[in-house]
């Protein structure tokens, strides 16, 4: 016992003096939803070939969610060929631990593109995750055992999204919130154990978007802000009344970057030209005021991220490449044409950056110019890179296709 004890000890105190704390990572684009990860003592430049790839694994699957880590465990989703999904758990190492199917996904047909979207949300024992056709499963966190499948579509009288439900659904307390954008059921709340409805958007009709829902406190109170088809909404996660909207149109109808929060104010953007816009929030929280738009930021299907006052991300239209935007004027401080459409996020000071192209750059954060301070290109998987990377205790996690990936970046 005693000896089991020590060596279980062993490792947490070598990082200590390492000076690396690492944190898992429960939801899409960190535990907030904002594209930042908690993680310290990680590499402020990397080789010329890039960090250490720990390991990879292939065959998972097409897909394009993200992983998740809790608990020493890897959590990521697959589609196979007959088009069934699949929740599969890898240890550390990457080597596998189980693997459980849980219907169908999202085929080729038309504009949408093969393989599963939604990321899962961990909590509480449970994993929650969202299918392309608006199915919420859960399962057990241990086993991954199916406990509970909810047909959203039915629930809410909503219609199939174009492009497939691309969602990770958020976790309050005994509410699991998702969007699947019906008729005054924009937003609804089901029991996270019985499946059953808590509340719906009455009044709320937008279809959704492709985003997944973040939670904000401002001026004591809670708020639940995701950005629908037509725009920005708000709205009180305990009674599912709708706050607020704020419309921007976008010929689209895709927003799936999470919106930003900072010191009462909030910013959205969209692709296909829309570009972002600041709002500030009321001192009561209940109404918002426009400070700033900005046209040069459009991503379509990446994350932005907000570091020491500045917004980063890429810009879809003109071949702009990463923007770096000032918070609080949004102002253009400069862009790198060089970066082509990639999904942003950040740890430990460093923005870590997922080019369509399938080169990782890790960029440290400047309102001065563009500091590329490494890179390496994705060379397994196949497809599109769109799955948003994923840090988590000292490792970044880069899903491609079917194919997984694992960088070792502890300093």
């Amino acid at each position: 016992m005693k000896r089991t004890t020590f060596f279980s000890i062993l490792p947490a105190m070598i990082v200590l003096v390492a000076g690396v704390r690492g944190a898992d990572c429960p939801r899409f684009r960190g535990p907030d939803g904002d594209g930042l990860f908690p993680e310290s003592g990680l590499l402020k430049q990397w080789p010329q070939s890039g960090p250490k790839l720990a390991w990879s694994i292939a065959k998972l699957g097409q897909g394009f969610s993200s992983a998740v880590v809790v608990d020493g465990t890897i959590y990521v989703t697959g589609m196979d060929a007959q088009n069934e999904g699949y929740l599969i758990a890898l240890n550390l190492d990457g080597s596998p631990k189980w693997k459980v199917p849980y219907g169908l996904e999202i085929p080729k047909k038309g504009p949408a593109v093969a393989g599963t979207r939604g990321t899962p949300n961990i909590n509480g024992g449970q994993i929650f995750l969202m299918t392309g056709y608006a199915k919420l499963i859960t399962f057990d966190l241990k086993t991954g055992k199916l406990m509970k499948a909810v047909d959203l579509l039915e629930l809410s009288g909503a219609k199939q999204a174009r492009f497939g439900f691309a969602e990770c659904v958020l976790i309050d307390g005994r509410k699991v919130i998702c969007t699947p954008g019906g008729p005054d059921a924009s937003l609804m709340a089901l029991d996270r154990k019985t499946g059953e409805k808590i509340w719906q958007t009455k009044g709320l009709s937008q279809e959704a978007a492709y985003c997944s829902a973040r939670l904000i406190r401002y001026g004591g109170r809670r708020f639940i802000i995701t950005l629908m088809k037509e725009g920005i909404v708000a709205v009180d996660p305990e009674t599912g009344k709708m706050l607020w909207q704020h419309e921007q149109l976008n010929r689209y109808g895709v927003r799936p970057t999470p919106p930003l929060y900072a010191d009462g104010c909030i910013y959205f953007c969209a692709g296909g030209g829309s570009g972002g816009v600041q709002l500030a929030l009321a001192d009561d929280g209940l109404g918002v005021t426009e400070k700033w738009t900005d046209k040069t930021l459009d991503p379509q299907m990446h994350g932005v991220v907000l570091v020491d006052g500045c917004i980063y991300g890429t810009a879809q239209s003109a071949n702009r490449g990463l923007v770096c935007l000032d918070w609080k004027t949004g102002n253009v401080m400069w862009n790198a044409p060089e970066v082509k459409m990639a999904s942003v996020v950040s740890a430990d000071g460093m923005l870590y950056v997922y080019g369509e192209d399938g080169i990782v750059r890790l960029v440290k954060p400047s309102r001065e110019a563009f500091t590329p301070v490494g890179q390496f290109t994705v060379t397994q998987g196949a497809e599109q890179h769109w799955a948003h990377p994923t840090i988590a205790n000292g490792r970044l996690y880069i899903r491609h296709g079917d194919a997984l990936m694992a960088y070792d970046i502890k300093s």
